[in-house]
């Protein structure tokens, strides 16, 4: 377990590197359309406004929390800055969309715990040294050692589409509209880990890093 955890690390230091050299590009492929506020509709979590529904998860040495220009960011905080949803939300038959970037930091800057029926899971975007993507935690493995482990690129200040989708077989998460996960739950056990506990139902974290979000949304869908 720490040899691949030590593994993920490295490739995930090599990915960063190389990625430097693409940020002009990287950033032409990512413009998404700001959702202004009077377009918003029901299935819409954030108002670009207030954190009207949410709580500032209260983690302990967490960063500031705050709305700015129609952007709900997380502070840099010393471990996890989060939010979490007060609301209704549904359980299973799902779909989830959102977007979110780095401003800064080098871990995972879209961390969404979620549920799937009575159990939680969480989706961790950019972890593990700012390339690991993957759920946490199938059979009690965090994301950068299951079935789900992924290997990405993500740059600082470039918005990115995550969509996640949950049914009572599958789970199912894509980025700009890559699929990075299609996972079948079968007889696996679903858990989160205890630095993610207050987030349930639904809450969104980054990890010593500083996040930005817009555009999130929930929506049903056909079992």
């Amino acid at each position: 377990m720490v040899k691949n955890r030590i593994l993920v690390l490295l490739m995930a230091t090599l990915i960063l590197v190389q990625c430097t050299g693409n940020r002009s590009k990287e950033k032409s492929l990512t413009a998404s359309p700001f959702v202004e506020t009077s377009q918003l509709d029901s299935t819409y979590l954030f108002d670009n406004k207030t954190l009207e529904g949410w709580e500032i998860t209260n983690f302990g040495p967490q960063g500031p929390v705050y709305v700015s220009g129609g952007e709900l960011i997380l502070g840099m905080g010393e471990g996890c800055t989060g939010i979490t949803y007060k609301k209704d939300f549904p359980e299973m038959n799902y779909k989830v969309t959102l977007e979110a970037k780095r401003v800064s930091g080098n871990d995972f800057f879209c961390g969404m715990t979620f549920p799937v029926g009575t159990d939680h899971c969480t989706l961790i975007v950019g972890g593990w040294g700012g390339a690991t993507v993957g759920l946490s935690s199938i059979n009690t493995m965090d994301a950068s050692e299951n079935e789900t482990t992924k290997l990405m690129r993500f740059e600082s200040d470039r918005w990115y589409r995550i969509c996640l989708i949950v049914k009572e077989d599958t789970i199912r998460a894509m980025i700009d509209d890559a699929v990075v996960v299609d996972f079948a739950i079968g007889n696996k056990m679903l858990s989160i880990r205890p630095e993610v506990e207050l987030s349930k139902p639904f809450g969104i974290t980054s990890w010593y890093t500083t996040a930005a979000l817009r555009n999130i949304k929930v929506e049903d869908i056909k079992k």
